[in-house]
């Protein structure tokens, strides 16, 4: 019988993503046939899977080509590579990607529904949210001995327990066993989790074997007495203190990232001096989506993404007489390149670059500008059928005109996985560059040039001169193309990165246990969490 592990938290943001990876890779490296799952998810950091077979199948069980592909959220997508398991849509069956203005997409089961108010959606969808939740848990457990299934948010909302989705049906109808997270780093840990376990259901409180506190700085001795305290009071056991730690994992959502009238930097701790350093800023889209796309380059030594802010009142401070607020932002990152990341929703952040002036100031910006999915359409000279994003705007909206292309916005998504040839010859932002790139596409819009324009990435793409803009997420992955990129910022900024042992980094990649975030999570969960109360197949004794 297929046993579930129910990773909920306190609050949001507490751990649960990286703690589930990190169970999903221990128990595949002991053999365990385990996947991970997420009944409900919010989040615009989208990954592009293979749709579940018998996920609405048509009546004859034929599904055409365009909809072998479904979307779900990135940590489930880390989580079944964690696992060792192909991801699909059973992992995550219902997706709520927010819009702006209290308004979200509904995904279920990897297909795209409608635009839908969080009130409607509880009112009207639900039902079919949950139905297609309990379908995919079932095919998943009918193919696995484990699943690690993820909360969303505080399980104790009081106020949801009556329509909880990812924690409280979920812990229902999977028959789930709970371990429950709460983030020491927020103060008051120990009234959050006992407040936590009062409001509980009896049926659901009754299911927590255990707690676990995490992101902790210090001797973790100090918190002896407050554990024993809190064991006494509820009965739940503490299995474990887990420090603060970043394995390396992508990103659920953009909680990890600057506020939208903030400036913040991702990549500038890696003790490479200004003088060898390049920046790469990256406005902050009010409805960003995949921001994943961007980890990479940070990653690099040598290299900041700094976001800027995009609201039109930030920045107002002092700047040149007649200067646009971006154009302040700008001059403050003073960057070497500019990425235009995804957005959920194209137009009306283009509408809110246009207001803070980032027209202009990319107009007069003479290095790098990289496009990704929604900001290779606002690269463009115009989006047509733009009403078709539910804005309220006009069906043509002019684009910032850096790239002769068009994009006709479309009902229909696109989604697919891909690999395409790089023509390195096609763009002076990919000299050198050889071989393929993989990623996938996830948009609605269709673009078209206008005149002729270089395909560096195949259709995925267009440029002219130092302006690329391309549908392929997860572009900055492949190690040719990022490589390439940064150099030609480099030149173009004359600063001399440091090298970089690709060689080292090839065999770190293809190295054994510990050489990725999925073994580092797994060991941050193995060496500081006790799984020894949970019995097999989670207990290293069941090895």
């Amino acid at each position: 019988m297929t046993r579930t592990l129910l990773v909920a938290g306190t609050a949001s943001h507490v751990g649960k993503s990286t703690v589930a990876a990190g169970l999903c890779r221990l128990l595949a490296d002991r053999g365990v046939s385990v996947a991970p799952f997420k009944a409900q998810n919010m989040s615009n950091n989208a990954r592009v899977v293979v749709r579940s077979t018998g996920a609405e199948m048509g009546v004859d069980g034929h599904r055409e080509e365009a909809d072998r592909w479904g979307e779900i959220g990135v940590s489930q997508f880390v989580q079944a590579r964690a696992a060792r398991t192909t991801p699909t849509t059973d992992c995550n069956p219902v997706l709520l990607k927010p819009r702006g203005d209290g308004e979200s997409q509904l995904v279920i089961q990897g297909r795209a529904r409608e635009h839908v108010p969080a009130g409607s959606y509880y009112e009207d969808y639900w039902e079919r949210a949950r139905t297609a939740a309990e379908e995919s848990y079932r095919r998943l457990a009918d193919d696995h001995d484990v699943l690690v299934a993820e909360g969303a948010g505080s399980i104790a909302e009081i106020n949801l327990h009556d329509r909880d989705l990812a924690n409280l049906e979920t812990a229902r109808f999977a028959d789930a066993e709970i371990l429950l997270l709460v983030d020491i780093e927020r103060g008051g840990a120990f009234a959050s989790l006992y407040g936590t376990l009062e409001l509980l259901p009896d049926d659901v409180r009754e299911r927590v074997a255990g707690a676990v506190i995490t992101k902790f700085r210090g001797d973790p001795s100090l918190l002896e007495p407050g554990i024993a305290e809190i064991e006494s009071r509820t009965g739940v056991p503490i299995l474990g203190v887990v420090p603060y730690d970043d394995p390396g994992l992508p990103e659920e959502d953009s909680v990890g990232l600057p506020a939208t009238d903030e400036r913040g930097t991702l990549g500038d701790d890696d003790g490479v001096p200004a003088e060898r350093r390049v920046r790469i800023a990256v406005p902050r889209l009010p409805r960003i989506s995949n921001a994943t796309d961007l980890e990479a380059l940070a990653d690099e030594p040598g290299v900041s993404v700094e976001f800027v802010p995009v609201d039109s009142a930030a920045g107002a401070g002092e700047h040149a007489a007649g200067a646009t607020p971006a154009a302040a932002q700008i001059d403050a990152v003073d960057p070497d390149a500019v990425v235009l990341p995804g957005s959920k929703n194209t137009v009306d952040d283009l509408l809110a670059l246009r207001n803070a002036g980032f027209d202009r100031a990319l107009a007069a910006f003479d290095g790098p500008i990289v496009g990704v999915c929604g900001g290779y359409q606002q690269l463009g000279e115009r989006i047509t059928d733009a009403s078709l994003e539910g804005t309220g705007s006009a069906d043509v909206v002019e684009g910032l005109g850096l790239l002769p292309v068009e994009t006709r916005f479309d009902p229909e998504k696109r989604l697919e996985r891909t690999t395409v040839a790089v023509d390195g010859s096609a763009t002076p932002l990919l000299e050198g560059a050889t071989g393929t790139a993989s990623g996938y596409e996830i948009h609605a819009g269709r673009t078209r040039a206008l005149e002729d324009v270089a395909r560096p990435l195949e259709d995925s793409s267009a440029a002219r001169g130092t302006v690329l803009g391309t549908y392929l997420h997860g572009l900055f992955d492949n190690e040719n193309v990022r490589r390439a990129f940064l150099e030609a910022v480099a030149r173009s900024a004359g600063v001399d990165l440091p090298a970089v042992d690709r060689t080292d980094r090839s065999a770190q990649a293809s190295a054994g246990p510990g050489s990725s975030p999925y073994d580092r999570a797994a060991a941050l969960v193995e060496e500081h969490v006790d799984l020894e109360p949970l019995g097999e197949p989670y207990s290293s004794r069941s090895q």
